[in-house]
């Protein structure tokens, strides 16, 4: 039996899952953490991580090494995404990691960030065609899936952090950034030719932010455990009103929104605009939200490794 440790370094936050696994590749999901850090916050055009954000990074990678330091045939695998992946301190940083914790992380690249994704969703949802979309703090991934095979991949540089301090007050946004963070987007988008393929598909939603959007529509429906959000259905219709919503309410307001976490609330809207932009570019009028992205690719391709060595 193997417990798999998988850390996941975004830019907004920092996750950990445990998984046990037996010897015929059979697991079950005993553990998972999550810590918001902010590691991109105020990277700037330097792109620099800064030290307010590296320290509250390796606050929360200590807290998680106190729980994975007592388990028995541990394997840990260590991913950093777009915020490590773009920071021209990167190597310092992930100097500081080792030494500090005896941790080593991979910078993975936004191709096999979105492959991870993609085995993911894959596995646990009953996708057949549709656009994944995974908007994180600093990168968001675009998987087109045909036939349940991944056709077409991007990862493009804009996420919930770095959109929203680019373009947009934290308080109330203005109609003049609230344009300028959208022609952007919009601009983005066009840039990425193989999208009109995606037209009238599904969409399906991984990220934080997005999840998000499904956890805000679940407590306005009273739904009991508003947070299972794997496998909701919302309706073109219901992404925009939310977004609406939010848009006509300052900071205090949008931290008083049921299913929205108070360390979400200044970077939500940046955070929505990729996938409400999205789904009116394609004419998508569903949007399918998976809990399963990045950490679970990481596992069922642990899975995988088990499954094909001899016995």
């Amino acid at each position: 039996m193997e417990n798999l440790v998988v850390i996941d370094l975004g830019s907004n936050s920092v996750r950990m899952t445990i998984s046990e696994i037996d010897d015929a590749g059979n697991y079950k999901t005993v553990n998972q953490v999550k810590r918001y850090v902010r590691l991109s916050e105020n990277m700037g055009a330097e792109q620099l991580l800064q030290p307010a954000a590296i320290e509250r990074t390796l606050a929360a990678l200590t807290d998680f090494k106190t729980i994975y330091d007592r388990l028995e045939h541990k394997q840990i695998k260590a991913v950093a995404t777009a915020a490590v992946r773009q920071a021209s301190n990167q190597k310092q940083f992930l100097r500081q990691v080792k030494e500090q914790l005896d941790l080593t992380f991979t910078v993975i690249s936004g191709a096999n960030e979105a492959r991870y994704d993609y085995l993911g969703v894959i596995n646990t949802l009953p996708i057949v065609n549709g656009l994944l979309v995974d908007t994180g703090g600093a990168s968001s991934e675009l998987i087109l899936v045909q036939n349940r095979q991944m056709k077409q991949v991007v990862s493009i540089p804009l996420g919930s952090v770095t959109l929203s301090q680019a373009y947009l007050e934290s308080d109330r946004v203005q109609a003049d950034s609230l344009f300028s963070a959208m022609t952007f987007v919009n601009n983005v988008f066009n840039d990425v030719w193989w999208l009109r393929e995606a037209a009238n598909l599904p969409v399906i939603g991984l990220g934080g932010a997005n999840r998000t959007l499904a956890k805000i529509n679940r407590r306005k429906k009273n739904f009991l455990n508003f947070e299972d959000v794997h496998g909701y259905k919302l309706t073109a219709t219901d992404v925009y009103a939310t977004l609406t919503q939010l848009l006509g309410l300052d900071l205090a307001g949008r931290k008083k929104v049921p299913g929205l976490s108070k360390d979400r609330a200044d970077i939500i809207i940046g955070g929505l605009i990729p996938v409400a932009l999205l789904m009116r570019l394609l004419d998508s009028q569903q949007i399918t939200f998976s809990n399963a992205g990045l950490r679970d690719g990481i596992l069922f391709d642990r899975i995988n490794e088990i499954k094909s060595q001899p016995e």
